[in-house]
């Protein structure tokens, strides 16, 4: 990756130019792009969320709230089904999301997000610029992910982009900016991405705002389809320092990258996002240092390319998995 990035949160971070073009990130160097640190998590508290981890709230309100991305965070909260539908025909029963892990319908056989062309405007530092920009990007993966979850039968629910940050939202209390970069609710299915946090994490970095807002509306595919129901199921303490907890999570958050890849790879070469823009958002995913709730930073990028080459959903089954290949 051309920036730079600070070794430790809050050291100054030099200006960064726009995204110019990059090698292909599968090349022997790839693996030398200096490391983003994560903050390190909060305490998950009812109604709360933490740094970049899952985070349980009421269920009277919400079923499951999983925080992340890479080098950031994310609240995903299952809540009332909010929002436009997509799938279901006249000849089908409605879409319903099913509270499934591996045997969730979404990650069966011949499943995959459907090509589209993401017509980006310019991105730039001002809030209407990159709230165009994030707006345009969410309606691309809209029609992308779209036909996966017909094909499923699963719901498909409109997501907003926010770039401000709410006092308090349908998942509780806000993170502070040392706990995220950008976050996902599914109460509200809103992505919140604050310009501030954005810009300083990504500077004009296409690449790594692509590839945030990808993990981010991963966790929105997992809402829709019941895997964070699911998830949330199988979570036994009131916070996330249990070792099964964040197993549980790294799962989550992995499947979050493998996602968030795999529509990289179903509109890679069209459009506005090149194939170059393409690789460099999925290497991405592997700048983040080695977290306990997000896995290690190879199977960070690991569970990302999985997605990229594999180009299918059953690619993420994360749930499936071995322990040694998701810690």
């Amino acid at each position: 990756m051309n920036d730079a990035e600070p070794p430790w949160p809050g050291t100054a971070r030099p200006p960064e130019p726009a995204w110019v073009p990059e090698p292909n990130p599968w090349a022997p160097n790839w693996a030398a792009a200096p490391p983003v640190p994560i903050a390190p998590p909060r305490s998950r508290l009812w109604g709360a969320v933490g740094g970049v981890m899952i985070v349980v709230v009421a269920f009277s309100l919400i079923a499951a709230t999983i925080p992340r991305r890479v080098d950031g965070h994310a609240v995903v909260a299952q809540g009332a089904d909010t929002g436009r539908a997509y799938g279901g025909g006249s000849d089908k029963k409605p879409p319903k999301a099913v509270p499934e892990l591996a045997r969730n319908p979404l990650l069966g056989d011949g499943i995959t997000p459907g090509p589209a062309t993401c017509s980006l405007p310019d991105l730039g530092r001002a809030p209407e610029q990159l709230k165009a920009y994030y707006g345009a990007l969410a309606d691309c993966l809209e029609q992308s992910w779209r036909p996966a979850l017909e094909k499923a039968n699963e719901p498909t629910l409109a997501v907003t982009v926010s770039v401000t940050l709410p006092g308090h939202s349908a998942c509780g209390e806000a993170p502070t900016e040392n706990e995220a970069v950008a976050y996902y609710c599914g109460g509200d299915t809103t992505i919140y991405a604050p310009t501030e946090w954005m810009l300083s994490d990504a500077g004009l970095n296409k690449a790594r705002h692509i590839a945030t807002i990808a993990h981010e509306f991963g966790h929105h595919v997992q809402r829709e389809s019941g895997i964070l129901s699911a998830a949330a199921d199988k979570m036994t303490s009131p916070d996330e320092h249990s070792p099964a907890d964040k197993e549980v999570v790294r799962r989550i958050e992995l499947q979050a990258n493998c996602f968030g890849a795999l529509f990289l790879a179903a509109v890679a070469g069209s459009g506005s996002i090149s194939r170059s823009l393409a690789n460099a958002a999925v290497a991405d995913y592997g700048r983040a240092n080695d977290s306990d709730t997000h896995g290690s930073r190879e199977h960070q990028l690991s569970w990302a390319k999985a997605g990229y080459d594999g180009k299918a959903t059953k690619a993420c089954d994360t749930w499936s998995a071995e322990a040694g290949e998701i810690s």
